[in-house]
């Protein structure tokens, strides 16, 4: 585990077409970071049910700040944990939950960092990382765009349709699909928004197509025993990136690479994911200003 000195230093911003929805979020940096010291940047986001404090955020944003990088890191305004940043207590906005506003949420976060809203962030300095449906998000972003020197999905999704044709329709008739989060116990009824979204949206939302159009080096990061994404994700979204593809091919490793929540001790799948990321990090971020 990471000890030395960063700062963290907290934010919170609202999209401006609707200020209900609050994005709150953070920036681990080195503790030098100032307006006259500025880091490359990787802004990180979480996939579903997660959110910024999960597990091993906290030890990443730890890390890169360690390795000479600030770390912006938020929880979309639909990820269902409040203000208390631990707990799932805006149930209904998760329950509403879209792709499109987490890309409307990615997009207001990276506006944020061109503008130099964070002292000591380099905004040309930029990458992006996300995990689980945050890597297929953050492809989708990434080819939107353009102007990431680097792009990093940890256990990406290959697909925004993530339901069977039975699930769907039981959905649509009923006008909720219930999840159960596992680790908190609560149950959510999902409306129909994020269906409607994503059949509003087949074309923009094809990941595969997305990252395809991506021009930046990207690493696609993977566990051939991925519990919850297919392991099979790895070959459809580097062979769609082409030749600016690298893959870690993690064997045996599960979905958050052997980390639960809270983080209380790493794991050695943990440590090649991150020995990885760093070192493509340092080959395609670390330029001098």
């Amino acid at each position: 585990m990471t000890n030395r000195a960063h700062v963290s230093r907290p934010f919170v911003l609202t999209q401006p077409d609707d200020p209900a929805r609050v994005i709150r979020g953070r920036v681990d940096a080195p503790a030098d970071a100032s307006a006259d010291k500025r880091y490359p940047h990787v802004i990180v986001v979480h996939g579903f049910k997660g959110f910024m404090s999960w597990g091993f955020f906290p030890e990443l944003g730890a890390r890169l700040a360690a390795a000479g990088y600030a770390g912006v890191f938020f929880n979309t305004s639909s990820s269902g944990v409040g203000e208390d940043l631990e707990n799932f207590t805006e149930v209904e906005a998760f329950e509403r939950s879209t792709y499109s506003k987490d890309l409307e949420d990615i997009e207001r976060v990276r506006a944020e960092v061109r503008g130099g809203t964070f002292e000591g962030v380099d905004p040309d300095r930029a990458a992006i990382l996300g995990h689980s449906r945050g890597g297929g998000e953050v492809l989708i972003h990434a080819a939107e765009a353009g102007d990431f020197k680097a792009v990093i999905t940890w256990a990406a999704i290959p697909s925004a349709a993530r339901f069977d044709e039975e699930t769907i329709e039981r959905w649509r008739e009923t006008g909720v699909l219930e999840i159960a989060n596992a680790r908190t116990g609560q149950v959510f009824k999902i409306k129909l928004d994020g269906l409607h979204d994503y059949e509003a949206n087949v074309e923009r939302f094809d990941i595969p197509a997305a990252t395809g159009r991506i021009t930046a080096p990207t690493l696609f990061v993977h566990g051939t025993a991925d519990e919850a994404v297919e392991f099979e994700s790895l070959e459809i979204l580097s062979v769609a990136r082409g030749e600016g593809a690298e893959t870690l091919r993690l064997e045996g490793g599960g979905h958050t690479f052997g980390i639960k929540h809270p983080m209380e001790e790493t794991h050695p799948d943990f440590e090649e994911v991150w020995g990885r990321t760093r070192a493509f990090l340092d080959e395609h971020l670390k330029a001098a200003p």
